[in-house]
């Protein structure tokens, strides 16, 4: 394990996955910073910690067999860049999935994400979706 893959912001992004491969949300409330905002490019919206628990929860109802492979990570004063491919079986048509997606997390002080910027492909990630 390299230092980098130790770093703590990365081990936020390690909690983030676990919690989206797993389907279960709960940890996020401890990752995020309370008023924490998660954005996503293809929809130009921002959302709560709440809300964006609720769409992790809803990814089983759309993709099985889940991991992020392909991670490449850039730390930075106060962040972490990492760069994935969401691979997976589309539940609907049993179709393979492969979900480039870049995320720019922001940290505070006290060790908690402040806000991430989530950028995907917007075609790739309405054909997830039943």
């Amino acid at each position: 394990m390299t230092d980098e893959t130790r770093h703590p912001h990365v081990q936020l992004l390690d909690r983030i996955i676990a919690a989206a491969q797993a389907g279960d949300a709960s940890d996020l409330y401890d990752i995020y910073a309370e008023d924490a905002v998660i954005w996503h490019n293809h929809d130009n919206a921002e959302q709560t910690v709440a809300e964006n628990a609720r769409l992790l929860e809803k990814m089983p109802e759309w993709v099985r067999d889940r991991s992020y492979d392909d991670r490449r990570i850039q730390l930075f004063d106060g962040g972490v860049v990492q760069q994935h491919v969401l691979r997976g079986v589309h539940i609907r048509t049993g179709e393979p999935v492969e979900l480039h997606a870049c995320v720019v997390v922001q940290v505070d002080d006290q060790g908690r994400i402040s806000r991430l910027d989530e950028y995907l492909d917007s075609k790739q990630a309405a054909s997830l979706r039943p």
